[in-house]
């Protein structure tokens, strides 16, 4: 089951519905689109300096391999290399983009899917902010009296003294 981190400002209020719908979800796994969409994934998501940096690496990679001269089945292979790389690392440069933003790691949960993670982190979040139940006055023992006393012998006498 894969992991989602939940990413909200500092300064919200983390049982506010208006807090929790404008936190994001990131799912810590292999993101497919990232795989095959590389730079216009991390666009897509405005991840912008992320989308610059892959960008940059994809074209590095491409000028390399023509300055190198390197056959079009190596350049293949570098160029998949490098879309595994980014699949794979794609969720941990989004969080490190939401962290840059003021969006840190506030908390992280397992689930099933998406869906499954927004119910536990709703439930966590909104028991956090409900007050906490009262707690009951001890109770005391009813007071003493002579005529009602079960007790046989000093007994009542000696407790009475204390």
């Amino acid at each position: 089951m894969p992991t989602y981190t939940l990413h909200m400002a500092d300064a919200d209020d983390p049982g506010s519905p208006e807090a929790l719908d404008r936190a994001k979800l990131v799912p810590d796994r292999f993101i497919w689109p990232a795989f095959w969409f590389t730079a216009l994934w991390f666009f897509w998501h405005r991840l912008w300096l992320a989308g610059l940096l892959v960008l940059a690496v994809e074209v590095g990679a491409w000028v390399a391999g023509l300055v190198l001269n390197l056959s079009p089945l190596a350049g293949f292979v570098i160029a998949l290399l490098l879309s595994w790389l980014i699949g794979l690392e794609a969720s941990s440069l989004r969080r490190w983009t939401y962290a840059r933003r003021g969006r840190p790691i506030r908390d992280a949960v397992t689930a099933a899917d998406i869906k499954e993670a927004e119910v536990k982190l709703v439930r966590r979040w909104v028991a956090e902010r409900e007050p906490p139940a009262p707690v009951p006055a001890p109770r005391t023992a009813p007071p003493y009296s002579r005529a009602g006393s079960p007790a046989l012998g000093l007994f009542p006498e000696a407790d009475l003294r204390r």
